[in-house]
């Protein structure tokens, strides 16, 4: 009898264990497809008749290919622990999680751990998403996919404000609200942690380039605020992101320091509006780069989702990239305009056929946009290039 008290107790103990357990989720999206493009070159070296192609496999077309894990630990009175682990993938080739970005680092989308309550709502630490990367997702009908001219035109132009890497922040900590009958708000604020350069870059003895002495929070410093409201059919958000005193950092490329010091202000609003018959979206929105650079543009877009047969769709974007950068002399300051129609058909819940095409036209004092992952000499200022693609996505 008492053995069997005794082991009753151990089993009641290690169910108590597994239940204080945190909740794992494993997810991802493996998504590659061939890509054709072509465009005008006006390199005098180029041999290939003023016209240069590329022809091959890429990795996540449709949506980014990636690998996450996801997990709750409830700890009462409605307050949870959290985190998320994701990282990118690119199933075209011998690269994924563990290879470095360049920083030695691992090639992370995502990586936070926070609290979470239900009446209060959401805060989290690690490299996450600002509000520009969920708010320009949802106001698209391609939902951010790399086929789409929102997606081309902001990512190629700079903008933190874009369904791409440039959204996902370091060192950053969020707060996002609980749902208020439709409505939630997030904010994020990123700090600098880089030794920068110093404001005159270089040493008055030894002509070198120096850096400031301390490692500073403020300097490269990012916030972001975004507000949501969904309510059925009807989407919109508001958005706005500033880099703070942007100055090169002690392993930066970037050009001569006392060039920077100054923010980088954005702002961006987009609506969607699903009919049933048809699912509509736009977006605008703008960059003031307050440095001799002067990196400033801005991007409207418009986009149609119309559902076909039982489990397909066809997709039409439109978009245009204006910029006003650039110092006297050697300014960029032209159009550049993107239009993409596509097909989707969902073969089962978690796997989707696509086939797209992506046409984009730059103007002569434009920036040289091109369907993104191309090599740069397929798409040339004062020329426009075509781009066919077509793949397989899958979730899990």
């Amino acid at each position: 009898m008492q053995k069997k008290i005794i082991a009753l107790a151990v089993a009641s103990l290690a169910s108590g264990a597994a239940l204080a357990q945190t909740n794992v989720t494993i997810y991802g999206i493996a998504d590659a497809g061939y890509v054709y493009s072509s465009g005008g070159s006006n390199n005098i070296l180029n041999t290939n008749n003023g016209n240069k192609t590329f022809s091959g496999v890429q990795s996540g077309i449709l949506g980014g290919s990636r690998i996450g894990f996801r997990g709750t630990e409830a700890l009462g009175n409605g307050l949870s622990a959290i985190f998320t682990l994701e990282y990118s993938l690119t199933i075209d080739d011998n690269t994924g999680v563990g290879t470095s970005n360049g920083n030695g680092g691992l090639n992370a989308r995502q990586q936070f751990v926070g609290l979470q309550s239900d009446k209060l709502g959401t805060v989290a630490l690690g490299r996450q998403y600002a509000p520009g990367y969920v708010a320009t997702v949802n106001n698209d009908v391609l939902a951010g996919s790399s086929l789409g001219s929102q997606s081309i035109l902001s990512s190629q132009a700079g903008n933190t404000i874009t369904p791409n890497s440039a959204a996902r922040w370091n060192n950053a900590a969020t707060y996002t609200s609980p749902n208020w009958s439709g409505f939630t708000a997030k904010a994020i604020y990123a700090f600098g942690e880089s030794e920068t350069l110093a404001k005159d870059g270089k040493d008055s003895n030894a002509n070198l380039r120096v850096y400031d002495s301390n490692l500073s929070s403020t300097d490269n410093g990012r916030f972001g605020l975004g507000g949501n409201y969904s309510n059925g059919a009807l989407n919109i958000d508001l958005v706005y992101q500033q880099r703070y005193s942007v100055v090169p950092t002690a392993d930066s490329a970037m050009a001569v320091p006392n060039l920077w010091g100054n923010d980088i202000n954005e702002g961006y609003i987009g609506a969607s509006y699903d009919f049933k018959a048809a699912k509509v979206s736009a977006s605008y929105q703008q960059q003031n780069d307050k440095n001799v650079a002067n990196n400033d543009n801005t991007v409207w877009s418009l986009g149609v989702k119309v559902p076909v047969m039982a489990a397909s769709n066809v997709l039409l974007t439109y978009g245009q990239l204006e910029m006003d950068a650039g110092p006297r002399g050697s300014r960029v300051d032209g159009k550049s305009n993107t239009a993409t129609l596509a097909w989707t058909t969902a073969m089962s819940k978690r796997t989707t056929l696509y086939a797209g095409y992506v046409w984009v036209d730059n103007d002569k004092m434009s920036l040289p946009i091109r369907f993104s992952g191309v090599p740069a000499g397929v798409g040339q200022v004062n020329e426009t290039n075509n781009t066919f693609a077509a793949g397989v996505n899958h979730t899990f």
